[in-house]
């Protein structure tokens, strides 16, 4: 017979990675968004934000229709007020990341999984270990190093003051997605996050587009899309799985890497604290990992 216990430990690995692309994907599409926002580009934040809410409906189409029964939504209240909160997401981060540096806004903006754990306990039933809340101690320390720079901390302009917003709103919609995953499958919550989080950012697009003449941005603005796409999918299915205080610990991840990958992709500059602050995280991130579950009776 199956061991429910394997599989179950099978499902929770494959979870993480799936929570670990989901971190990689993120963390390039925001690569991607800064510089399509600097000086030349020409896109927007409400730009990028509805690029990435059309595109992201029209793939999903393309799922349905190449996957019949996959398009089956349910509780239609929730998944129309996870696009609501996911909208106010999108275009406060897209405007964080035209304010300020990538890694910096990665990190910011990457408090809402403790935020979201948070709430969860007035949500579910899911009551987080000793271990997990060590986890997320230890991964939240190293993201305020990378943070601080050694410095003394980052002064709070209104890049920084959009990026705690959005984790406001995203740690909300953590928690919607977490319930979604009991009625929903993740092609469907993906689909509402798109078509009701349009409506929601349309009016910061009024600004003239850039020339279709400027191929290189919009090819860039399209893998943005794209990358947004693959990382949401990705974290709507691990949140079937994991709960929300253990997805909080992984999702530590995607500051890091967003962290990372803007030092050589946009030159942007790491210190020593940051570095430390790297290996503090995925630290944390390990320990959570071995010793955050709970053990079944």
């Amino acid at each position: 017979m199956p061991d429910p216990a394997a599989a179950q430990t099978r499902h929770r690995m494959a979870a993480r990675v799936q929570l670990a692309g989901s971190a990689l994907c993120f963390g390039l599409m925001a690569i991607l968004a800064r510089k399509l926002t600097q000086p030349g580009m020409g896109f927007t934040a409400g730009h990028l934000a509805v690029l990435r809410f059309v595109a992201g409906a029209l793939v999903s189409l393309a799922v349905f229709r190449a996957v019949p029964g996959l398009y089956r939504p349910r509780n239609y209240r929730l998944l129309v007020s996870r696009g609501l909160s996911g909208g106010a997401v999108v275009v406060l981060y897209f405007y964080a990341l035209a304010h300020m540096p990538a890694g910096e806004a990665g990190i910011l903006y990457n408090v809402y999984p403790v935020l979201a754990t948070v709430m969860s306990l007035a949500v579910f039933p899911e009551r987080p270990t000793v271990h997990l809340w060590l986890a997320i101690l230890a991964a939240s320390v190293g993201v305020v190093l990378v943070l601080g720079q050694g410095h003394g901390g980052l002064t709070l302009g209104r890049g920084a003051l959009a990026a705690l917003a959005a984790a406001g709103f995203a740690a909300a919609s953590a928690n919607a997605i977490r319930a979604a995953r009991h009625t929903e499958n993740a092609a469907t919550i993906f689909f509402f996050f798109c078509l009701a989080g349009l409506p929601v950012v349309l009016p910061f697009a009024l600004d003239p587009w850039p020339s279709l003449v400027h191929g290189g941005a919009w090819a860039l603005a399209v893998a943005m899309s794209l990358l947004a796409y693959g990382g949401q999918m990705l974290m709507s299915q691990a949140y079937g799985t994991l709960s929300v205080s253990e997805a909080a610990v992984w999702l530590q991840l995607l500051p890091i890497v967003q962290y990372l990958l803007a030092v050589p992709l946009l030159g942007e500059r790491a210190t020593g604290f940051g570095l430390a602050g790297v290996l503090i995280t995925v630290a944390g991130v390990a320990y959570g990992t071995v010793f955050g579950h709970r053990k079944r009776a």
